[in-house]
């Protein structure tokens, strides 16, 4: 055999050989492009699970939820309760009042009509982003209150005012005047303090907070839930109710499952501002299933 004629089969058999190869090349190719796609959407999934988890951590922040001592209270609280129970709680808070200084207090007091806050800051640190996660707390967990932030004091029916721990006196005595100022630390050795003033009809027309901002987390959010709460209706305290926020002997920091009834039963549109303890107790066995049904679904609860 000529040259010419092995070269001219080397080429004949070469030219299947590069056509295999290129196939396989272009198999490959195709291959890594269709993955890219796949590759990318699994990597943003990271993301946005962490996005997500970032949000819910921030959240937790901003409410306490983190902090370790409202952790643990959270998680040890107790979540059943007798209608009794709840029935026994509602009018030892909702009616009454711990330092009564002026009008009837044997009616229900409530808002009937949308609450708006605003934080008047006059110390450090800025705490603006914690109340307004606790205000948003609040409105997620009582199915009939209308409650936000508000970003002016004229649009506001409640004012939070934040200030240092060594000014809690003097600003109690700006609001109340140094009489009435002195029977209320005398009486009460405040932390923290609230107050409302309601109309003939006792509905509630403006609410307002005392509360430090210079203290430790735990300590702030255990008054701010009270405190927001309490301007909300339930003003008196009772050392008889072991599991509410409502008893100067118990601290929560965080909005519990009992004071979670007492003001749902409160903000239910059944029961109105002025009504006597006799007319409520003719409606309540008629809202608490429905009232314990809102909170096993906002809580995630079976009971």
């Amino acid at each position: 055999m000529s040259v010419s004629s092995l070269n001219n089969a080397a080429r004949r058999g070469l030219i299947p050989f590069l056509a295999i190869v290129l196939a396989l090349v272009a198999l490959m190719i195709a291959t890594l492009i269709a993955a890219i796609p796949s590759a990318r959407a699994q990597s943003t999934k990271p993301n946005e699970t962490n996005s997500g988890k970032a949000a819910s951590d921030a959240t937790a922040s901003l409410t306490g939820a983190d902090i370790p001592e409202i952790a643990k209270r959270k998680a040890s609280q107790r979540t059943t309760f007798t209608d009794e129970e709840i029935f026994d709680g509602f009018f030892r808070t909702v009616f009454g009042a711990e330092f009564h200084i002026a009008g009837r207090v044997d009616r229900i007091r409530k808002y009937e009509m949308p609450v708006r806050v605003f934080a008047d800051v006059r110390a450090k640190p800025d705490r603006r982003a914690q109340l307004a996660a606790v205000v948003a707390d609040i409105g997620a967990k009582i199915q009939h209150l209308d409650i936000a932030m508000a970003e002016t004091r004229k649009d506001a029916n409640v004012t939070i005012n934040m200030v240092r721990d060594r000014d809690i006196e003097k600003t109690i005595r700006k609001f109340y005047g140094r009489k009435q100022a002195d029977r209320i630390v005398a009486s009460l050795e405040p932390q923290c303090l609230s107050g409302f003033r309601k109309d003939e009809l006792f509905r509630i027309q403006q609410s307002d907070v005392i509360i430090a901002v210079d203290v430790g987390n735990f300590i702030f959010y255990d008054c701010m839930y009270e405190e927001l709460l309490q301007a909300l209706g339930p003003i008196n305290d009772d050392d008889k109710l072991d599991w509410s926020m409502f008893n100067d002997e118990v601290q929560m920091g965080f909005f519990d499952i009992y004071d979670q009834y007492i003001l749902n039963l409160l903000y239910d549109p059944r029961i109105r501002a002025g009504m006597s303890k006799e007319q409520v107790k003719e409606l309540l066995p008629q809202i608490l299933p429905d009232v314990r049904a809102w909170i096993n679904k906002v809580n995630g609860l079976t009971n």
